[in-house]
């Protein structure tokens, strides 16, 4: 039996008013755990588009009650998430697979949506990082025989697609169909789809779910790619592999293309390879930044040593999907962020340019507006014209299929 020692601090949240633009985020799409009452959670915090849920250190004193974890009894405080108290109890969380081990749970989003951290609860999958504790739960860590589950929304035509989307067929109208998945391991303060990726409020659905009304999509749209963008849904790896699986099955013929877009931080080569091997056609990375500085102002990483294995991951990610299965079984299309903001003199961004040119001059290169979006209130879109100066510079140090994202739309290469 483990007993919880009273006293303990921990960070809740509560609404600053005087912050407060009543834009309905919090509301409209967390789905609060304590059913409004606070357990430390963090999802309407991280949501919040002006920063008007502020952290407060807290005392806990409702009290213990037991719960059950692998057929063990331990006590732990009422009025927090199952992730606190496993946190109480010993346990770490970690943002990365490669860390998972003994007493170490894999915990990628903390926001509800991605569900890799999972357990049985009650017979029930549920996110340990978006479940209140109840006294007399039973956990059970073993959900091998469980079907994954995760939010995903959307299932959507587009005109446009990706960054991993073939620039030829960009605009003649509707060219895929995309869903959405919830969650996301960065932070970014631009994050240009944020009421998708904070969304906790949906229920969740199993791989086969979202394949068959994607493939339904298809068939509706008359197109021939189907895609997955984000949040970013890489996090959840077991749900997204048996996503393209059937997703694959039930669009086995020649003309069907399956695209994951998606920031690649997390994207080892077993990773990759496992996605072609199930199908995957497309991957549309998103690298962030050439210098580990920007990558941390643009991705809102702030620990230097995640930060560091994130950005290196997709470096990697990049040069070994070009080096293995580019163009033959794999198009991979890079997408790059810009905006005059994260790069003032543009050398850096020059430096960006040339290391991809580097791995392949010929690669599909889409450079993305970056605007006042989420959190970025602040930032200004950049221009028509200075979209196309930033084509040129990148064109100019060798890199041949450069597409600009505007607000006129995608122009060239």
């Amino acid at each position: 039996m483990v007993n919880y020692l009273s006293g303990l601090v921990v960070r809740k949240y509560r609404r600053e008013e005087s912050l407060c633009m009543n834009c309905g985020v919090c509301v409209s799409i967390v789905k609060c755990p304590g059913d409004g009452i606070c357990v430390g959670c963090s999802s309407c915090y991280l949501a919040c588009p002006y920063n008007a849920i502020v952290p407060e250190k807290t005392t806990i004193s409702e009290g213990e009650v037991p719960i059950w974890i692998d057929d063990e009894k331990v006590f732990v405080p009422k009025g927090i998430t199952l992730r606190i108290a496993l946190e109480i109890l010993g346990y770490e969380f970690v943002r990365f697979p490669s860390d998972i081990g003994p007493r170490r749970i894999y915990a990628p989003c903390e926001t509800g949506g991605c569900y890799a951290c999972a357990v049985l609860v009650d017979g029930v999958l549920m996110p340990l990082c978006h479940t209140a504790v109840r006294e007399g739960m039973r956990i059970s860590f073993d959900v091998s025989d469980v079907e994954p589950m995760r939010i995903v929304e959307g299932f959507i035509p587009h005109t446009v697609g990706g960054v991993g989307t073939p620039w030829w067929i960009k605009g003649e109208g509707y060219i895929e169909v995309a869903c959405f998945s919830a969650g996301c391991n960065l932070r970014c303060p631009t994050c240009q789809n944020f009421m998708v990726t904070y969304n906790s409020k949906l229920p969740p659905m199993t791989p086969k779910k979202a394949a068959s009304l994607l493939t339904r999509a298809r068939r509706r749209y008359g197109v021939d790619r189907l895609a997955i963008s984000g949040g970013e849904p890489t996090l959840n790896r077991r749900w997204l592999v048996e996503f393209f699986r059937e997703l694959k099955k039930l669009n086995s013929d020649p003309k069907a293309r399956l695209h994951l877009d998606t920031n690649a931080t997390l994207l080892t080569r077993d990773y990759i390879d496992e996605l072609v091997e199930v199908g995957v056609t497309d991957i549309g990375p998103d690298l962030k930044a050439y210098t580990l500085e920007t990558f941390k102002r643009i991705t809102g990483i702030t620990d230097d040593s995640l930060a560091k294995k994130y950005m290196e991951t997709a470096w990697g990610a990049v040069r070994y999907m070009v080096d293995k299965y580019y163009p033959d079984r794999l198009f991979v299309g890079i997408g790059i962020p810009y905006n005059k903001a994260f790069y003032p003199d543009l050398e850096e961004l020059i430096r960006f340019g040339e290391a991809i040119a580097r791995i392949d001059p010929e690669i599909q290169v889409c450079v993305l507006d970056y605007r006042p979006e989420f959190r970025a209130h602040n930032l200004v879109r950049p221009t028509v014209e200075e979209m196309l100066r930033i084509k040129k510079i990148l064109n100019d140090i060798g890199l041949k299929t450069v597409i600009v994202q505007t607000y006129l739309g995608h122009l060239g290469p």
